[in-house]
Formats: C-alpha cells, sequence, structure tokens
C-alpha cells in the first residue's frame, strides 16, 4: 500500500521493482493486490494485458482501518492493550512521552 501511496498507481510488475530488496515472486505480489482489491482497498483497471492498481482510501484512513483489525484480533478489542504494548517495547523519548500526554488529555475533553 506505501508504493501505492507513494506512485498513485502502478502494475504488479512496478510493485515488485519497488518493494524492498527481500525476493518475491511475481505471483505473490499479485496475490496480495488482488486480496487487497477484494477488500477494497485498492482498484483497478485493464491497460492491454495489465491491470494498474491504485489506492481506493487515503493512508489515515486505510491505518484506521487496519489498527482496528489489529486491536480486535491481538488485543482483544482493547486499545488500551495495544498502548501499554507500544509503551513497554519501544524506547519513548521525553519528547514522545510528553506528546502522548498531550494526546491523552486533549483525548480527556
Amino acid at each position: 500500500m506505501t508504493v501505492l501511496w507513494r506512485l498513485g498507481e502502478a502494475t504488479v510488475a512496478t510493485l515488485l521493482a519497488e518493494l524492498p530488496r527481500r525476493p518475491l515472486a511475481y505471483t505473490s505480489v499479485s496475490t496480495m493486490v488482488r486480496i487487497l482489491e477484494q477488500k477494497g482497498f485498492v482498484g483497478s483497471r485493464k491497460e492491454g494485458r495489465l491491470h494498474v492498481y491504485a489506492p481506493l482510501l487515503p493512508k489515515q484512513e486505510y491505518e484506521t482501518v487496519a489498527l482496528r483489525h489489529v486491536i480486535g484480533k491481538l488485543f482483544d478489542g482493547a486499545p488500551l492493550n495495544l498502548v501499554r504494548c507500544l509503551v513497554a517495547a519501544e524506547e519513548l523519548s521525553a519528547a514522545d512521552v510528553a506528546a502522548l500526554q498531550a494526546l491523552l488529555k486533549g483525548k480527556r475533553r
């Protein structure tokens, strides 16, 4: 999805060329894009024999959908469990902690 947002639209071959350096098969990328299309995150149009794919959701909206899915599946539907895990697993700077506190303070209002 990140590559599609950056490029706007792409074929499977273009996506494959733009992905990080780990070796992936053309068919693997094609399968992933088709799954994203079936889920309504990506649209396509045909150009000759090729399919050109484009994101249907803005990045922020996709992040929200994906995060809700992760919270539901991995954190028993409790956002606080996700936050606990992030705080425990990641090193936070003083600025990060201050930003989190400001977000929480704004949420209380």
